[in-house]
């Protein structure tokens, strides 16, 4: 949950259920406010009572220890009383946002919908606009796009203070990337860098600096007529706007300006659409389709009679952007309605690149949690990991289901958590 410096120096008057809060705790939240938890920990380090337990949490998620920030706003929910309703509501929020950054996404949403609930029947709508913001970031990264829109749309961010309006601007951002909607997404960064400033959080302000830079990191590489070059997502978002025929290797589909044919479930077609679309204007041998496509070194009748089903089975799905003809030397392919073929590819390509491109967001992944975003078995993402693991790409803490893993942090690059939330019991 999020605060802004004018809340935490108002925080001495306020007061939760009728308890005033005193001195210490007031300081300790001023603490955090301005980015220093150690300040914080030193008011209330050695305290038991449920606001002391919620700013102990507090101050150790920003100090990225959220495993032990996990328990302590678990303990603080669970103190506060039966008629401090609101109170445990923030916690269980607080909680959800520390599940969020430590990509723990097995969390319960139904415990952050009846919290948020809670939030906006005592009127505490800021808090409770953060929980349905939580809910939408879930939503992003486990790409289910139009129910993170239909959960975004039920919000009005303009009476919210700075830093909730920041923080609904970068999911609008996020949604619209994902859209390839540039100038939307632009637009909304815009936005958010002017709230960011104005709440006066370094922390939040440097995620929207973040976020700036996705759109100038290279988002894909282009492919066309034997030649290769890295595309901005600005760039991406114009190749398909341009009416040429894309075989997209990020998203494993065959579009044109009109129709989108998906080879997610059919790798093998895939395969096959993309050494031919790589090939375009010319055809593709034999040899290279089966190497590629199946993996052999040498092409036998066997796997030439097996080409011939495949490549007749990739004309089938095709046909309505593309023929797929065969030639003296091997296949070629020939758009219906296109005037150019061009290849959509990663960045970088690597065997496990899927689960590299989610551990590149500098945060710690649980297993379960990246079979969730990756829609596979935990099991094939195990092997994934211990892969990478045995490559020294990504690296690993923790043991047992507290394990999670990320890329190896960047030499003279921090990445501290600064986890930008409010006092629970404000």
């Amino acid at each position: 949950m999020r605060y802004s410096k004018r809340r935490a120096s108002n925080a001495g008057s306020d007061k939760c259920d009728g308890i005033s809060m005193d001195s210490l705790i007031t300081a300790a939240a001023r603490a955090l406010a301005v980015g220093d938890p150690l300040g914080a920990l030193k008011r209330v380090a050695l305290r038991e009572d449920a606001p002391a337990l919620a700013l102990r949490g507090i101050a150790m998620a920003q100090l990225g220890d959220l495993v032990r920030a996990k328990t302590l706003m678990r303990r603080a929910a669970r103190a506060f009383g039966p008629k401090e309703a609101v109170a445990r509501a923030r916690c269980i929020v607080a909680e959800a946002e520390i599940a969020l950054v430590s990509r723990d996404l097995g969390w319960r949403p139904q415990a952050l919908d009846a919290a948020r609930a809670t939030l906006e029947e005592h009127g505490d709508r800021v808090n409770a606009a953060h929980a349905r913001h939580l809910e939408v970031r879930r939503l992003l990264l486990i790409g289910r796009l139009d129910e993170a829109e239909r959960t975004l749309a039920k919000l009005d961010p303009a009476p919210f203070p700075p830093a909730s309006r920041a923080a609904h601007e970068l999911v609008v951002a996020g949604i619209a990337m994902r859209r390839l909607r540039i100038k939307q997404a632009r637009a909304a960064l815009v936005r958010a860098e002017v709230a960011a400033h104005a709440a006066g959080i370094p922390a939040l302000t440097a995620e929207v600096q973040s976020a700036f830079l996705v759109l100038n990191t290279p988002a894909a590489r282009l492919v066309a007529r034997g030649e290769e070059r890295l595309l901005l997502l600005e760039e991406v978002a114009a190749i398909l706007e341009s009416g040429a025929l894309v075989v997209d290797a990020c998203r494993y589909v065959v579009r044109d300006e009109t129709r989108v044919v998906s080879l997610a479930k059919r790798p093998v077609l895939f395969v096959l659409a993309r050494v031919l679309g790589e090939a375009w204007p010319g055809d593709a041998s034999r040899g290279t389709l089966v190497a590629r496509a199946f993996r052999a070194k040498v092409a036998d009748e066997s796997h030439r009679a097996r080409l011939r089903v495949e490549a007749g089975r990739l004309r089938s799905v095709l046909r309505t952007l593309a023929h797929v003809s065969a030639t003296q030397r091997g296949f070629a392919l020939a758009p219906r309605r296109a005037r150019e073929v061009v290849v959509l590819a990663r960045p970088v390509e690597e065997e496990h690149a899927a689960v590299l491109a989610f551990l590149a967001d500098g945060e710690s992944w649980s297993s379960s949690a990246l079979a969730l975003a990756l829609g596979t078995s935990q099991r094939t993402v195990q092997r994934a990991l211990d892969s990478l693991a045995a490559a020294a790409k990504i690296q690993s803490f923790g043991r047992g289901r507290a394990r999670r893993w990320m890329t190896p942090p960047m030499p003279g690059f921090t990445t501290t958590l600064l986890l930008p939330a409010p006092l629970p019991i404000g």
